[in-house]
């Protein structure tokens, strides 16, 4: 059976369709989806109209900024800007002979630069870490290697021993005994 013949019988039994409703209704869907119920199965050629979604494209920071802006926010927070904004401690003190002081001498309460001082002790720590880390990716390159890895342990090291001299200070015990 041709494609013509299908139609012109297509178009017959639409015309023969009893209009007193006595047809069903799987009859009626057989007549409307014949790819579905005919002797073969063939795909309904459907024509979607073509839709292009216009937008604008905004470009997309890069993983740098991202880390920028986090180490900012933790850098500001440890600084103590809670702290600051609560306690409105003064910037630097002054011994009672008039000398300035930059670390105040109770562990509760700390100067605005003490915890300027601390925040960047704990940043230079936090960058050596990421040396550490960087020191792995040049492991063929063995004395690029071995650099990066001395300057992150340095850093390391001597963020450590001053905080530990703040606290020491802090505590009111003599640091270098």
């Amino acid at each position: 059976m041709s494609k013509r013949e299908r139609i012109e019988r297509g178009k017959e039994k639409r015309a023969e369709r009893d209009i007193s409703g006595s047809e069903t209704i799987a009859e009626k869907i057989k007549s409307l989806t014949p790819w579905i119920f005919g002797s073969f199965l063939r795909k309904p050629k459907i024509s979607f109209p073509q839709l292009r979604r216009r937008s604008i494209t905004v470009p997309t920071p890069s993983k740098t900024l991202g880390i920028m802006v986090i180490y900012m926010l933790l850098f500001v927070l440890q600084t103590g800007v809670l702290y600051l904004i609560y306690r409105k401690p003064p910037a630097v003190g002054a011994t009672g002979k008039g000398e300035p002081e930059f670390l105040y001498r109770s562990i509760h309460d700390s100067f605005i630069i003490e915890g300027i001082v601390a925040s960047i002790l704990i940043f230079v720590s936090s960058t050596g870490f990421i040396l550490l880390y960087q020191a792995s990716k040049h492991s063929f390159n063995r004395t690029m290697a071995l650099r990066i890895l001395v300057i992150g342990v340095i850093m390391i090291l001597v963020s450590f021993v001053a905080l530990q001299y703040m606290v020491a200070v802090k505590l009111g015990q003599d640091p270098f005994k």
